[in-house]
């Protein structure tokens, strides 16, 4: 079932990106042949005026075929001569970079669109976050978990909320985060009974709060956070939601840029990235935790994929800015065979990238 609804999510976001490259091609007169959901070969297809659309196989990607867009070869020769004004080559550079703009930019508006709705549907936070907006229903709500700690070791997970925590003849009647810390240091060795709530499931676990986990207390090794339901107003929800796109934004290019300088030192861990498997347990644990909740992580993928885009690697839309902005420069369009050639590599290496990591969420879920 997750793997089914994150392929859904993640056609939509795919539809999504590929739908800015082909509206805005349009608007600027471009000629556009195809518009593929997924890498071929093609399941499905059919033409609809001079544009094919089509369903493939390989569901990780898309693409919008633009006319001109690429070297032509000899079957596009007369056509490139008789529309040669249609073409994605024959364009000025600022039209050329608004059309590989564009997907990033839909990506980033649906982002936003998403978190609006989840706002104003309701959607977990901190009950003291929002002044003026009260939290419904508030629990003590586990936001990390840390590896090797006593609670990962007793199975808790980020999201579980706790129900109840016991020491003996001692219980915390008031569940929250100070309160919480302050009795397993109060603790320290023994064994705790913590009930928790995850999802529509309950189950109890043993744990013993020790020193160390956390400086200058004993702890089990969990961040927590006291969380209830907000719904925000419509036009408040419209501006909260933009502000938290753009945060979002910014955390996810610092957060990529200091994956990239570890990768390239040698320092990067690996089992900190999620490949397509990855994603789609996140995937089934966030539409475990409500609607509200599944429409943020959506957005928060949304996100991811717009600012990757962006890189400057060939066959992204990074690579293909800076290619026109090279051109740009040299006013003069780059040999073809060397665009193609950069192209075919960059394709490559992330298709590689993407096998390993896949491979890695693999061996995870052994």
């Amino acid at each position: 079932m997750n793997i089914v609804l994150f392929i859904i999510v993640l056609g939509v976001l795919i539809f999504v990106h590929e739908l800015g490259h082909f509206l805005v091609a349009k608007k600027c007169g471009m000629r556009v042949d195809e518009f593929g959901l997924g890498f071929p070969p093609r399941v499905f297809g059919k033409k609809i005026g001079e544009t094919i659309y089509s369903l493939n196989w390989i569901p990780f990607g898309g693409f919008v075929k633009i006319f001109g867009e690429n070297p032509p070869d000899n079957s596009e020769q007369a056509s490139l001569v008789v529309e040669e004004n249609r073409s994605f080559g024959k364009k000025n550079r600022g039209l050329q970079t608004a059309v590989l703009v564009a997907g990033v930019f839909f990506n980033v508006i649906f982002a936003w669109f998403l978190v609006s709705v989840s706002f104003v549907s309701g959607f977990p936070a901190p009950v003291d976050y929002y002044q003026g907006v009260s939290a419904a229903n508030p629990q003590l709500i586990l936001t990390q978990v840390l590896a090797n700690s006593p609670a990962g070791g007793a199975g808790l997970q980020a999201g579980d909320a706790i129900i109840s925590v016991i020491a003996g003849a001692n219980s915390l009647a008031n569940l929250n985060a100070d309160s919480f810390a302050d009795f397993m240091n109060q603790n320290e060795g023994k064994e705790i009974s913590i009930g928790y709530e995850r999802g529509k499931e309950k189950g109890e676990v043993k744990v013993k709060p020790v020193a160390g986990v956390v400086a200058g207390r004993a702890a089990i090794g969990v961040g927590v956070d006291l969380i209830g339901t907000v719904k925000l107003p419509f036009f408040r929800a419209f501006w909260e939601s933009a502000k938290t796109t753009g945060s979002l934004l910014v955390a996810i290019t610092k957060g990529l840029g200091e994956f990239f300088y570890k990768a390239f030192t040698f320092q990067a861990d690996f089992s900190e990235v999620a490949g397509p498997i990855g994603i789609a347990g996140l995937v089934g644990a966030a539409a475990r935790f409500g609607f509200a909740n599944l429409l943020g992580f959506v957005a928060f993928i949304s996100l991811n994929l717009a600012v990757i885009n962006l890189l400057p690697l060939p066959a992204l839309d990074g690579g293909r800015l800076l290619f026109v902005a090279i051109e740009t420069i040299r006013r003069r369009p780059l040999n073809p065979k060397i665009v193609n050639y950069l192209n075919g590599i960059g394709f490559a290496l992330l298709l590689i990238l993407m096998l390993f990591i896949t491979y890695k969420d693999i061996v995870k879920l052994f």
